[in-house]
């Protein structure tokens, strides 16, 4: 037995000022602009929500029937055109909505309240941020993800166990501003704990407004630096100190030079194997294709020709006209990891 279900497709009607008129100031023109658009976000945050069931519902079905390898929602997924990665984002949304409404924070009606950046970002609050935001939407506010960041800003400076006491206190009393203490607690989260004890020990000795930027600086580096570290190649030759090469760089006031430092060299190697990659790769066309080609193909011959300048051992490539037309040369040289040397320092 099968049926069909016509179904009336919904109708958005805004009012929209219109542009050519006269009468209505800019600062009217611009908030009714708002009004609109801050509708179409609810809507649009709804349909996203029931995007995320449908795709849920999909890929549990295929799990009951599908032997569980998913085929059958990857080719769903293909026939809609919708990227893996964002199928599981809409459906991580849908979870997050019905975790809100199970718990009984928030009201289903109150999910027209939010737009959807906030609504995100609202998901991803600690519960405490999540039963304020809701009770303001359950009584009829309109949440907006400024409100969201600021309730979270406000609720991780006066709580979060990263930062010292003094600090907690001072941001209670509203004598330091939560907009700037709330990144500091985020940069510390990112290092192990030895290093976030000899910064809470700064900011015990100095609880004040500039220390604090300067030690969110410095965490920044800090973890800048070590995560970039782990994936530069140059500092797996030998055995290096990081830790405290890092403490050298902060009494000589230069650690946010060592971050970009090490940031470069991290970029610096993977543009290498990229370029790596399409030398060799270039090379096994041009091969490929002198082979098909002959003295009857002069045209296609001029073509392999002209690209052996990037396909040889040694590539001459033009910088272009803004650098005055100049050609930079590079020989690439494959050897052993036996034969490699580090180069001389300058």
């Amino acid at each position: 037995m099968s049926s069909s279900v016509a179904l009336d497709p919904p109708v958005i009607e805004l009012d929209l000022p219109d542009p050519e008129q006269d009468d209505i100031s800019t600062m009217e023109f611009l908030a009714r602009l708002e009004q609109a658009w801050a509708l179409c976000d609810r809507f649009d945050l709804q349909t996203e929500i029931w995007r995320g069931r449908i795709l849920r519902a999909v890929r549990d079905r295929e799990k009951r029937g599908g032997e569980g390898r998913g085929a059958g929602f990857l080719q769903w997924l293909r026939e809609r055109e919708i990227s893996k990665t964002r199928a599981y984002a809409l459906i991580q949304l849908a979870d997050s909505a019905e975790n809100l409404l199970a718990e009984g924070m928030l009201e289903e009606s109150s999910v027209n309240q939010f737009s959807k950046r906030a609504f995100m970002e609202t998901t991803q609050a600690v519960p405490e941020v999540q039963m304020m935001i809701s009770e303001a939407a359950n009584e009829g506010q309109e949440i907006t993800r400024k409100q969201v960041r600021r309730l979270t800003d406000e609720f991780t400076s006066a709580t979060s166990p990263l930062l010292p006491e003094e600090i907690r206190q001072r941001t209670q009393e509203n004598l330091l501003p939560p907009k700037v203490v709330a990144p500091l607690v985020r940069e510390l989260a990112k290092l192990p704990e030895l290093q976030q004890e000899d910064l809470r020990r700064a900011l015990r000795e100095e609880p004040e407004l500039d220390c604090i930027k300067d030690v969110t600086s410095t965490a920044r580096w800090i973890s800048k630096t070590t995560e970039a570290s782990e994936a530069v190649r140059a500092f797996q030759q030998g055995e290096l100190n990081l830790e405290k090469a890092m403490h050298e760089a902060q009494r000589l006031d230069a650690l946010g030079l060592l971050a970009d430092a090490v940031s470069q060299a991290q970029s610096l190697e993977a543009s290498v194997l990229k370029l790596h990659t399409a030398w060799r790769r270039l090379g096994g066309l041009q091969e490929r294709l002198w082979v098909e080609s002959g003295s009857s193909t002069p045209y296609l011959r001029d073509v392999l020709g002209a690209l052996q300048s990037l396909s040889g051992a040694t590539l001459r490539v033009s910088l272009g006209e803004l650098a005055g037309g100049k050609r930079v040369r590079l020989q690439l040289v494959e050897e052993a990891p036996d034969q490699l040397e580090p180069p001389p320092l300058p």
